[in-house]
């Protein structure tokens, strides 16, 4: 019976088609708005690596003066460290992984005369980088154990830059590319990786842009004097160039550390903390310890990624779907209230007020079901409007499957709901009276 009535209610459709207009358009347009701002809030909120989310940590100490923002500011130590901290807990190796991050820019040089030289977006790290993020290799590897000991020259590059270098489908481990007047041997190429958001540097970078084109050794970084591509803070004036800028109490430098498990944390925060002891005897951190560890998700909290503005943006969309509700509510009673007589007749006929409801509910489905593919495509074509407007947020513009189908789950169930009144006001009717008046 059920197939009978959904037959009904398609057909239906081409009943008062200005009435069967309004009400799929007014359902669709605020389908379309929640289903907008519910696909960038989850993008923006998910776990960019919830395998090992709760094993990931970001240390912080605090270097600030003293008295710095006191009641003031914002409890949290600086986001970043300097490079004398980040290079300290590196090389005393006190989680089974550890890396330091911070954002370089060369120029490559291609030695093409079709392809003149060009800045690519790239990180000095550590090797345990590609480990601890699980990024996928194409070819090669990370550099090895020895290679970042000694700062050799060698570097990791990403599957777009390999193929503007060497072209589609080539291998190129083994061979060299020109970055900022040096020669750096290729050791591995990564596959196309870009985690929502981009947890591993949400500082000085963006937060939904695509990962980096080039990758190298952070002792090499360093020695070849790679200039940052991110955020300085500086406590005091760094002294003369770049060395005065790795001496100095600049916090540049991002560092993560991987744990065997979440229960290592206490143990990894007392190394830190016993850090922090031994430098200020050093006439360093003259503040109270004021330390951190944040796992992943927690350090999405502290950087804000999800905004206020995004939440409320979102709420304030299903509220305009509920306004869209109580106008399909009208127009369905509008629809519904048009046919007394045929509604008179089939009860005469034998048909139960259960029967009448069950139909007309189905058709207040059906409508939602049309309304649920048109406003698919308008929530499309809003994130098309937004990618081309904002690409920083084209990671997040993409409907998948899960979301289309709680597009049709809202949009059916929104369309029930406002059907429920129209529906049983059409089962209010008396058959008698509608056939005395035929």
């Amino acid at each position: 019976m059920f197939r009978y009535y959904l037959g009904l209610g398609f057909r239906s459709l081409r009943r008062n088609p200005v009435l069967t207009t309004l009400m799929v358009l007014t359902l669709s347009v605020g389908v379309a708005a929640s289903m907008t701002t519910l696909t960038l809030l989850r993008g923006m909120s998910g776990d960019p690596i919830p395998q090992k989310s709760d094993r990931l940590f970001v240390p912080l100490l605090d270097n600030r003066p003293a008295g710095t923002g006191d009641g003031l500011g914002d409890p949290e130590p600086p986001e970043q460290l300097t490079m004398r901290d980040a290079m300290a807990l590196w090389e005393r190796a006190a989680a089974p992984r550890q890396t330091p991050v911070y954002g370089v820019s060369p120029p490559i040089d291609s030695g093409r005369p079709d392809l003149p030289p060009f800045f690519s977006d790239g990180l000095a790290v550590g090797r345990d980088f590609f480990a601890m993020f699980d990024v996928p290799f194409l070819y090669g590897q990370a550099w090895s154990a020895e290679d970042d000991a000694r700062g050799a020259q060698v570097v990791v590059i990403g599957r777009s830059l390999s193929e503007r270098l060497f072209g589609e489908g080539v291998d190129p481990v083994g061979r060299t590319i020109r970055a900022r007047d040096d020669e750096y041997q290729v050791a591995g190429v990564i596959d196309t990786w870009n985690p929502v958001p981009k947890f591993y540097r949400l500082v000085g970078s963006g937060s939904f842009d695509t990962s980096e084109d080039i990758y190298i050794p952070v002792r090499t970084a360093v020695a070849r004097e790679l200039q940052v591509n991110g955020n300085i803070s500086c406590n005091s004036s760094p002294g003369v160039g770049f060395r005065g800028l790795i001496e100095s109490e600049c916090n540049w430098v991002q560092f993560w550390v991987e744990l065997d498990d979440a229960s290592g944390r206490g143990e990894y925060a007392d190394f830190t903390n016993a850090y922090v002891a031994e430098q200020k005897a050093l006439d360093r951190f003259p503040r109270e310890p004021n330390n951190r560890l944040h796992n992943v998700r927690e350090w999405l909290e502290v950087r804000r990624v999800v905004s206020d503005d995004t939440r409320t943006s979102t709420w304030l969309a299903f509220a305009f779907l509920l306004v869209c509700l109580v106008n399909t509510v009208g127009l369905l009673l509008a629809k519904f209230s048009a046919r007394p007589g045929e509604i008179g007749v089939r009860r005469a006929l034998g048909a139960s007020r259960a029967e009448i409801f069950q139909q007309y509910l189905t058709e207040a489905g059906v409508i939602g079901l049309v309304g649920a593919g048109v406003g698919i495509g308008l929530t499309m074509a809003a994130l098309a409007f937004i990618r081309g407007f904002n690409q920083g947020m084209a990671q997040l513009t993409h409907l998948d499957l899960p979301m289309m189908a709680i597009a049709v789950t809202v949009s059916v169930a929104a369309a029930i709901v406002a059907g429920l009144l129209p529906t049983w006001r059409a089962c209010q009717v008396v058959p008698a009276l509608q056939l005395k008046s035929q």
